[in-house]
């Protein structure tokens, strides 16, 4: 948890900073939508090679790159003089920043019984959550005094210096790739039965979908906050905290409620809720309302994240976890790298209302969709 938390101290600056960094450099919100998918789209791209490393030569190396390679790029992001130097900087730290998911993920679930694996992956989301909810807060406290390049400076400093303790301390245990292979034997789950490919598509599917479409709008919202409220731009990027908190309580809540009830229940009524949750945006003025929809939004989208690591897991070949879980986690990454700039363009040419509105429609079409290949599936 803690190792999850200091990897996106860095990684989760640039989207409550992106009212600073539009200001900076003149950007319209198709512009402003390339600053994020500049990180999200390389970040994927990463997940692939790091997955397969992962399976070959253990995790503690891709860990140790995934935290330090951060903090490096982080640094020279925040010295960047130029909208071109931003965007390379963003691109390498996404890359560098890739190996983390794809060795943790599997590493955690092969370290428990099945029956919690859900939990596990839960609880190590709430390193993730945590860091997502405080780095907009120190981010946006700090860039009122040195700007959003001191925010980057500032946090990577301390990132750095975990990512050497962190890879002395792996360093101290025993082999962990050979560790993995003993605890994956032991838990040995029976193969996925034939005929069940089509659900675990629809699944990864819709799981991919949701997510990318909730990532493209929360990726706005703080330049939504500014434009439409006209708060401050260091508030809306404190604001976007409310977001993130969610998932101290909600990554753990939907993976004991998949343990339970089944993974294919919860991410189903998770994304049902998605649509309607992400309309209300257009309705429901600024002030506790839209902090309250805020806290909900987070809470749909932290609830669905261990149910959908925990339902690939359990299907995917032990040997083969890391590899399957970087395809997942690059499909994620490139979709909503792609769909922020298609939904800035979609803003620039139609505002934020209507865009909001199709973005919903979308997510409930899709669902319907995969519902008819998942009814009746309880994992």
């Amino acid at each position: 948890m803690l190792a999850h938390f200091v990897h996106h101290l860095l990684t989760a600056l640039p989207v409550p900073l992106l009212p600073l960094i539009r200001d900076d450099f003149g950007l319209d919100y198709t512009k402003a939508g390339l600053v994020v998918s500049a990180f999200n789209l390389s970040y994927g791209i990463g997940q692939v090679p790091a997955g397969f490393l992962a399976d070959r030569i253990g995790p503690r190396l891709l860990l140790t790159i995934g935290i330090g390679g951060v903090a490096l790029a982080g640094l020279l992001v925040g010295l960047s003089q130029t909208f071109i130097m931003m965007i390379v900087f963003l691109a390498l730290m996404g890359i560098v920043g890739g190996g983390y998911h794809p060795s943790a993920a599997p590493l955690i679930s092969a370290s428990v019984e099945p029956q919690n694996r859900g939990r596990a992956l839960g609880f190590h989301l709430i390193g993730g959550s945590g860091s997502f909810f405080l780095a907009p807060l120190v981010a946006a406290a700090i860039a009122a005094t040195w700007g959003w390049r001191g925010s980057f400076i500032g946090l990577a400093i301390p990132t750095a210096i975990f990512g050497v303790i962190f890879y002395l301390l792996l360093g101290r245990r025993t082999d962990m790739s050979k560790t993995q292979q003993i605890v994956t034997e032991t838990h040995e789950e029976t193969p996925s039965r034939p005929g069940r490919l089509r659900s675990l598509i629809a699944f990864i599917v819709l799981s991919i979908f949701t997510q990318a479409v909730t990532f493209s709008i929360i990726a706005f919202i703080p330049l939504f906050m500014v434009d439409h409220f006209g708060i401050a731009e260091e508030a809306a990027a404190a604001f976007l905290a409310i977001i993130y908190s969610a998932g101290l309580g909600a990554g753990p809540l939907g993976g004991y409620l998949s343990d339970r009830l089944g993974r294919v229940p919860v991410m189903l009524a998770s994304c049902f809720l998605a649509g309607p949750v992400i309309y209300l945006l257009n309705l429901v003025p600024y002030g506790l309302g839209f902090g309250a929809l805020l806290l909900l939004i987070g809470i749909i989208m932290y609830i669905r994240m261990p149910v959908s690591e925990a339902y690939i897991v359990g299907r995917t070949p032990e040997r083969h976890r890391s590899t399957i879980m970087g395809i997942y986690y690059f499909s994620s990454m490139e979709a909503g790298g792609v769909l922020a700039p298609i939904m800035g363009s979609f803003i620039d040419q139609f505002g934020f209302h209507p865009s909001f509105t199709i973005a919903a429609a979308v997510i409930v079409t899709v669902t319907l969709i995969c519902s008819v290949f998942l009814w009746g599936s309880r994992d």
